[in-house]
């Protein structure tokens, strides 16, 4: 099994819209993003800094994405 990539915040969101999640507001530091079919997640964006294995799970799990599917978009951005 490889190990997943450390990725930023900035980074993850673009992933993001490419699987088709917009984000919808921003408040503070926390952007919130809405798929079109209803899957909802929050990612804090903090310029520079990366996004915690825990955190990143977390977020693939509210987006209901396996590691893979993500991997997929990611390295082919």
């Amino acid at each position: 099994m490889s190990k997943f990539p450390q990725i930023t915040s900035q980074k993850l969101i673009k992933t993001l819209e490419k699987l088709g999640f917009v984000i919808i507001r921003i408040k503070g530091s926390h952007h919130y993003l809405l798929h079109s079919d209803g899957r909802a997640t929050v990612v804090p964006f903090h310029k520079g800094e990366n996004i915690g294995i825990g955190l990143l799970f977390k977020i693939l799990k509210d987006c209901k994405l396996n590691k893979e599917e993500f991997l997929n978009k990611y390295k082919n951005s």
